[in-house]
């Protein structure tokens, strides 16, 4: 791992070979090992007991407690030849695998990593007579790759357990009866039911009268939600009381938790700038400390008047041993497997471990105000007709507004009922940041704010501009018809958010789409420091351009279509994954699976403890190492306590990476 590349060819490539050097099964075809563009798949541990998948590595070690113990316990010296034989049976039981992947390694031109610095440390110890402490090298250094690797394996199965609930069974109703089948072979448009206790396997509409369901698994919050006929439910619920119904809306393999997965799968292959600086960095500093030892052996010929060979070779072996750079290396992705796992586990999901350091240099959080700091469950207050019949006005209104998923449009329709009936609107025109315009019963409607009455010339009056709740402006065959005042609902935890964000030394900014009046009213109850409305998508983009311009590091929070390009131009970008739309959810970097505002400063203050721990690891490493590299060179540590000291070191930086999943952050 010391020779990682920084390409993502050759890193996957060595994690590969990391996996053979200490026998562990690959979930993916594993008999190329020296593919460089294979799938950086899942690696899990071998199923079979502990003795048996490293039976090799393990009889190595008796046999070396048992020369050991004859050697100081009872002072019994083997005879070298039957002494040499000994030991390298249990070198060659320890070490096989390190060595095979040494020479594939040289023949590939890779010469510095730490497969080649071993195999040479630890054939220079025998090359010396010093079998025993040869044979200590590879069995320490194996064992410590040993662990590593089974902490590297279990963060990643941890991160895909925290989301991988889905059943393998659901109850579909065909015919009028229940059958039994797998979720991927039920088909868009069937009834699916769900037991009490049971989780959901498939998104769809709930067509029960009411349910409620365990989110937790999703969201990482323990309290029930009731949901109410024709709401979304998301594969992976629970069920918690009533048998329910519900109208698959997605295949199997397009589920929010489907795709939520397999962003968790590529999230662990994303390297943080931390990462890539220790993949560089162990790049370069490999070949150097290989020609510090060599020179710890080769310099003092020329200065040391009793210069002793096998003393100074010695001594860079030691060097070479204690030079390994296995603990940074390791423990450094698996503490920002941790961070996703802590994540992920808090209902957050981070693409990648470069977004958790993203969210430690967060200075401004701009948020849309739909959806994000508002529940976007929109209900009709008032409705003011012109000239036409209040229910004639709003029949024709939501006939047009069904053509769109915007939450207003469907409160417009939820309001109208069933006096829709079948009636469809034609040549619908959806008019981005304005509203609908399309042709209903023969006459022209225009629905949506009073942009686009402008846009179209329609005279209204003066007064609707001042209505603080959202409008709905409605027009027919160009002349002003009525309109319908629409109110929205503050999020419980808004304020709260925002407090917390203020305490953390962060600017907050909301853009919407919707009026000043209306964002300036929300702005001014939940204690923003800057709200603007009235902003088209460009305008939210151009926004957000300028406070990048001033050096600000942004977080950008949104849920719509029209939030995906401001998303995708913030340092941080952060969907709201219940609300939110497709395209802002594949476009972000960070999805809040519960549509929660707090999560934004969970986020941040995961992103601060992986970061945290990462640098304690470096510089536990590098401190400890530079001190054992003196002490080498110097003659007073020998090749115990280098190996020692490696391995402990790796073993403490990983248990200290492990921790971070352990963490309670409520």
């Amino acid at each position: 791992m010391s020779a990682h590349c920084c390409d993502n060819e050759n890193h996957q490539s060595d994690i590969l070979d990391k996996k053979k050097s200490v026998q562990l099964k690959h979930t993916e075809d594993s008999h190329d090992d020296d593919d460089d563009g294979h799938h950086h798949g899942e690696q899990i541990a071998s199923d079979q007991p502990v003795w048996i998948a490293h039976w090799n590595l393990l009889l190595s070690l008796f046999i070396l407690t048992v020369v050991l113990v004859l050697e100081y316990a009872f002072d019994i010296k083997l005879p070298k030849l039957i002494s040499l034989a000994v030991n390298g049976i249990a070198y060659l039981l320890a070490g096989w695998n390190v060595l095979d992947l040494a020479f594939r390694k040289i023949k590939r031109g890779d010469i510095f990593n730490e497969f080649v610095l071993m195999s040479v440390a630890t054939i220079g110890a025998f090359s010396i007579g010093e079998y025993s402490e040869g044979v200590a090298v590879m069995v320490f250094y194996s064992i410590g790759e040993w662990f590593q690797d089974a902490a590297v394996n279990r963060a990643q199965r941890n991160i895909k357990a925290l989301l991988d609930i889905r059943p393998d069974e659901v109850t579909v109703i065909r015919n009028g009866k229940a059958q039994v089948t797998k979720p991927a072979e039920v088909q868009l448009e069937e009834i699916i039911q769900i037991k009490p206790g049971e989780k959901v396997a498939l998104d769809g509409e709930l067509i029960s009268d009411s349910s409620s369901f365990n989110t937790a698994a999703l969201t990482g919050e323990s309290k029930p939600d009731t949901k109410y006929k024709g709401e979304q439910i998301l594969a992976g619920m629970i069920n918690l009381n009533t048998l329910t119904d519900v109208k698959v809306t997605a295949l199997f393999k397009d589920s929010k938790l489907s795709r939520i997965l397999e962003m968790v799968q590529d999230a662990t292959a994303r390297k943080s700038q931390t990462q890539l600086f220790i993949s560089r960095f162990a790049k370069v500093y490999t070949p150097i400390v290989f020609f510090l030892a060599l020179a710890v052996v080769v310099i003092p010929y020329f200065f040391v008047g009793n210069y002793d060979f096998t003393d100074w070779l010695y001594r860079g072996l030691v060097f070479l041993v204690i030079s390994c750079p296995c603990a940074l290396v390791v423990s450094i992705p698996l503490g920002y497997f941790g961070g996703i796992g802590l994540a992920s586990k808090n209902g957050i999901l981070f693409k990648g471990g470069n977004f958790l350091d993203v969210m430690t240099k967060i200075n401004t959080v701009i948020m849309d105000k739909t959806g994000t700091l508002t529940k976007g469950v929109f209900k009709v207050q008032k409705v003011v007709a012109q000239e036409i019949d209040e229910k004639e006005l709003v029949r024709l209104a939501a006939v047009l507004e069904k053509n769109s998923t915007h939450p207003v449009a469907k409160a417009v329709v939820d309001y109208a009922g069933e006096s829709v009936g079948n009636s469809v609107a034609t040549q619908v025109e959806e008019i981005s940041g304005h509203g609908l315009k399309g042709i209903v019963d023969g006459k022209e409607v225009l629905a949506g704010n009073v942009k686009l009455m402008k846009k179209f010339n329609v005279t209204f009056p003066a007064e609707i501009e001042q209505v603080v709740d959202t409008i709905v402006v409605i027009a027919l065959d160009q002349k002003f018809a009525g309109y319908m005042t629409i109110a929205d609902e503050i999020k419980e935890d808004a304020a709260d958010t925002i407090k917390q964000m203020h305490a953390l030394g962060l600017k907050t900014v909301m853009l919407s789409g919707d009026k000043q009046s209306v964002v300036d009213h929300v702005a001014k109850q939940i204690g923003l420091s800057e709200a603007f409305g009235d902003l088209l998508p460009d305008g939210k983009v151009e926004k957000v351009q300028g406070y990048k311009d001033q050096g600000l590091h942004i977080a950008f929070i949104g849920d719509g279509v029209n939030d995906a390009p401001v998303i995708a131009l913030a340092d941080a970008g952060i969907a709201m994954g219940g609300l939110g739309s497709d395209a802002t959810i594949e476009t972000a970097d960070i999805v809040i699976q519960n549509d929660q505002p707090s999560k934004v400063v969970v986020a941040i203050k995961i992103g601060k403890i992986t970061r945290n721990i990462v640098w304690q690891n470096i510089i536990l490493a590098m401190v400890v190492k530079v001190i054992v590299l003196g002490l080498g060179a110097g003659g007073v540590a020998n090749l115990w306590e280098a190996v020692i000291a490696d391995v402990g070191v790796a073993l403490l930086a990983i248990l200290n990476a492990v921790r971070i999943q352990r963490i309670n952050l409520k």
